[in-house]
């Protein structure tokens, strides 16, 4: 039962990736936020409901025709993650191997800004392979709602 949710919303997940990814293509850069849970996901911009189940509706044929790359995003959450605590776990171990005070604080911010460098591919492999899947097969869209002024609900369900 677990494992059937966590694939709903990593489903869900890289076909947000792919909405947001059509919608800036289109409309040009703006604010905007995703988060995924098992229904669907929500979107945090300011986009019209009509407008936006366009582009989710087109991500997920797109998704479905072989797109993978769509469902990987370079501005998605899992990067900050990756890199924070990629970042803390190296600037501790250069802490802990240091000698002295200046020396520990050069070797922590060198690891740190290696770290954050680093987790760029890492933090997209992490989504690739644990946050997002591309698999979409039998899934379709149910309802795109305006919750309320910038908040939307896009519904998803499996066959």
């Amino acid at each position: 039962m677990l494992k059937g949710i966590i694939d709903r919303i990593r489903r869900n997940h890289g076909l947000e990736h792919a909405t947001v990814a059509l919608m800036l293509a289109r409309q040009g850069p703006m604010r905007v936020v995703g988060r995924s849970d098992h229904g669907g996901f929500y979107i945090y911009a300011n986009v019209d409901t009509e407008r936006l189940r366009d582009y989710a509706e087109e991500a997920l044929v797109r998704l479905q025709g072989g797109e993978e790359h769509l469902a990987v995003s370079p501005m998605c959450g899992t990067n900050i993650a990756v890199a924070g605590v990629l970042a803390g776990f190296t600037s501790y171990m250069a802490l802990r191997r240091a000698d002295g005070h200046v020396d520990g604080l050069t070797k922590a911010v060198l690891a740190g800004l290696v770290s954050v460098i680093a987790s760029q591919p890492l933090g997209r492999l992490v989504q690739k392979h644990a946050t997002t899947s591309p698999e979409l097969a039998g899934v379709r869209i149910t309802g795109v709602d305006r919750l309320s002024g910038r908040i939307h609900k896009v519904r998803t369900a499996s066959a």
